[in-house]
């Protein structure tokens, strides 16, 4: 099955963006960034927070931290497309005039018909795969390009497709489930522990888990120490070592789930980490 994936660095900490070309059906997984971009060629069906949605070149996609989702080639048997990725800070830092004071937004729709907002991206994924083919000393002038560029993207994005605030919160008491597998993802708590946190039995909590989150708690669970494993790897730990913080069997463990979380390996995400 075809599956071709670049990782690029940008100039800022806390931004980087993906290129993929594949006929993969990724599983439900989630990211702990804001992700946008589009669709090149191909189209693509997948799960997201407003349920089954398809999109189609000439759309601008888009997730929000934490919403889980997975991705399947609709009509053609591969797609390709590509994604800026954002912390939530640096969103922040980067709208903070548009969005007012304290929360953080959420993009309402998983499929946007905003032509300018489409060509504002071509116009990022464009500077910013030229900054990544300078060297070091003549990456200034592409950087500001590049900014500029992501500047306009993000408050064009926020300002007309988000809400101020996130919605249909899940009740409490799973949310409490939820911190406890973050606080403790290195270890991994029992479900009987999370049944006990909850005040629910193991099968209540695993069913309103899945309901609330969209996978159980132990895919969740990976899928959090993958998030980790990134972190850790852009701050210039070894493979190895971020494998054994996170809670992973081995390097192996890890770049299985890795690769099936991001669509492309630890590796390649330090390589492209170095350049920042």
């Amino acid at each position: 099955m075809q599956h071709v994936a670049r990782v690029l660095a940008s100039p800022l900490k806390g931004v980087y963006s993906t290129h993929i070309d594949s006929g993969h059906e990724f599983g439900r997984h989630w990211h702990d960034t804001y992700g946008f971009g589009f669709l090149e060629h191909g189209a693509q069906e997948w799960f997201s927070g407003r349920g089954i949605v398809r999109g189609y070149p000439g759309e601008v996609i888009g997730t929000n931290p934490g919403e889980v989702h997975d991705g399947r080639p609709l009509g053609p048997p591969t797609r390709r497309w590509r994604i800026v990725y954002v912390d939530v800070d640096v969103m922040t830092t980067l709208t903070a005039p548009e969005r007012g004071a304290g929360g953080h937004a959420e993009i309402t729709s998983p499929v946007i018909q905003d032509p300018m907002l489409f060509r504002i991206l071509q116009r990022l994924f464009s500077r910013l795969e030229r900054w990544n083919k300078r060297t070091p000393h003549a990456r200034s002038v592409d950087s500001l390009a590049f900014e500029e560029a992501l500047v306009a993207s993000c408050v064009r994005l926020m300002a007309r497709h988000a809400s101020r605030q996130w919605s249909d919160a899940p009740p409490r008491d799973l949310q409490q489930v939820r911190e406890r597998l973050a606080d403790d993802s290195a270890r991994g708590p029992s479900l009987a522990d999370l049944a006990r946190l909850a005040g629910l039995s193991r099968y209540q909590v695993l069913r309103r888990f899945e309901r609330a989150y969209g996978v159980p708690p132990h895919a969740w669970l990976l899928r959090c120490r993958a998030e980790r494993a990134r972190v850790l790897i852009r701050e210039g730990v070894t493979l190895a070592a971020a494998a054994a913080a996170t809670g992973f069997a081995d390097q192996s463990h890890m770049t299985r789930v890795f690769a099936r979380q991001f669509g492309f390996t630890p590796g390649a995400w330090r390589r492209a980490a170095r350049l920042q």
